[in-house]
């Protein structure tokens, strides 16, 4: 098969299986209801405190949009692990780094179209609430967090998509992550001081802060956690050539 079918069967298997495309859906369907739920309720009153950072107040969302964007991408390669499904796959495209790479990439695609939807939506929408406290693209700083918002949401779901193939199980890989980053990641941070800058979460996030204490920089993080994304994909390839279907 050709690169190009290879890559529209795989959008085909996403758009068909109603849990996947769910969890697509469920990035921005989430994002969007956190951030309005919470701008509309304490949004004004925090934003008069003291300390309190605007800009990721104004992407706080997004927080909660990584746990369906991990979804999204774990699913999205959990289905190709169960009643024999690989089989399926590798006897269409016996090529399998054809077959990884496309579904990464599709998965990838997808993830970015949606998060930079989800991120620009819950920043333009939210800021309906914020009256006075309102910020707009043209502030320091909101385009770079609302891109760079929708790039981290991508990422998060290529984190999973590659940690999915290399355990082949989402329960596996969402019992690891969602307590990881709700809770271990905070744990970790109170312990490890500077260092907790590093973990894949807490670098990611920092593209949506206004104000950066530590020694990475939004950028930086981003690319930390890009650093992260490559070994997960890298790890789940290795294990797809080597382990039987």
């Amino acid at each position: 098969m050709s690169k190009t079918a290879v890559v529209r069967s795989e959008w085909i298997k996403i758009r068909s299986l109603r849990p996947v495309s769910g969890a697509l859906a469920a990035v921005f369907a989430t994002t969007l209801a956190v951030t309005v739920l919470v701008v509309a309720t304490v949004g004004q009153a925090e934003a008069g405190e003291e300390g309190n950072d605007p800009l990721f107040s104004a992407f706080y969302g997004l927080s909660f949009g990584q746990i369906a964007a991990i979804g999204f991408g774990a699913t999205a390669v959990s289905t190709e692990f169960l009643n024999g499904a690989l089989r399926t796959s590798l006897a269409a495209v016996p090529n399998r780094n054809l077959l990884y790479t496309a579904k990464m990439a599709v998965i990838g695609g997808l993830a970015l179209a949606v998060g930079l939807v989800s991120s620009f939506a819950s920043l333009l929408v939210g800021q309906m609430f914020m009256g006075e406290y309102a910020i707009g693209l043209g502030d320091s700083g909101v385009l770079r967090a609302a891109f760079g918002g929708g790039v981290y949401l991508a990422l998060m779901a290529l984190l999973a998509a590659g940690l999915t193939a290399l355990l082949r199980s989402a329960v596996m890989v969402l019992s690891l992550l969602i307590p990881f980053i709700l809770i271990v990641s905070f744990v970790i941070g109170d312990i490890a001081g500077g260092a907790a800058e590093y973990l894949p979460d807490r670098a990611g996030q920092l593209i949506l802060h206004g104000h950066h204490p530590g020694s990475l920089g939004p950028w930086t993080g981003l690319v930390v956690t890009g650093g992260w994304t490559c070994l997960a994909l890298v790890a789940g390839w290795w294990t797809l050539r080597r382990r039987d279907a």
